[in-house]
């Protein structure tokens, strides 16, 4: 987690231990507000991931701001975890491509176009086997090369279709897994212009359905 005053990072916490989430999250908060001399009182937004991720994961950060943002009448931004990925590419492509290990043999990914106002995402946030997404990126940018950035490179590096990549002399940007800042930042953003929710209308995106609904359907499709 972070904190922000504008653009600039007060404070941050990251989640390295082998502590649940969802236990180490309000003690980080306050230690962060605490150390800055702050209280929840003074926070005026909140943005939050809304996924893809971990179902465990999602669902604690986007709870946690619901019962913020009911308590002290505050703006909540959702910001897409891969969004804040792609945000972070150094390369100067004009596409760009994030994905993250979304276990079972799939990535999460999504393609993005830069223009003068940032970045536009292109079709859906995906879910899909890595050679899958790497073919789906490269029809999307067509003849255009592009700018590959993730924090789990080796799920696409033994692929046929990324070697074709790499022959084109792309490689993939490995970033940090703390993605707090810059979902601040692009939260910071949406809030400007007016995009943002409330607790109600707050919503993950999983793009997947979790473990338990796959196997509730399996198990009543087969009538126990």
């Amino acid at each position: 987690m972070a904190l922000l005053r504008d653009e600039h990072v007060l404070k941050m916490a990251a989640h390295q231990s082998q502590e649940d989430y969802s236990s180490w999250l309000l003690p980080a908060v306050h230690e962060c507000l605490d150390g800055c001399g702050l209280h929840m009182e003074d926070v005026d937004a909140y943005a939050v991931a809304s996924g893809p991720g971990s179902f465990t994961g999602v669902r604690v950060g986007l709870t946690t701001v619901k019962a913020w943002a009911e308590v002290y009448g505050k703006r909540i931004a959702a910001v897409s975890r891969l969004e804040a990925m792609a945000a972070e590419a150094s390369g100067r492509a004009g596409w760009v491509a994030a994905f993250a290990n979304a276990q079972r043999g799939q990535v999460f990914g999504a393609v993005y176009q830069r223009n003068a106002n940032g970045l536009v995402r292109l079709g859906d946030e995906m879910v899909m086997a890595p050679g899958k997404f790497v073919q789906a990126a490269a029809e999307f940018a067509g003849d255009e090369g592009i700018s590959w950035v993730s924090t789990d490179a080796e799920c696409i590096a033994s692929e046929e279709l990324w070697k074709a990549r790499e022959m084109r002399g792309e490689k993939v940007e490995c970033v940090s897994s703390v993605r707090a800042p810059m979902i601040g930042r692009i939260g910071l953003a949406e809030l400007a212009k007016g995009r943002f929710t409330d607790a109600l209308s707050l919503d993950a995106n999983y793009v997947r359905r979790s473990d338990a609904e796959i196997f509730w359907k399996g198990y009543a499709a087969h009538g126990r």
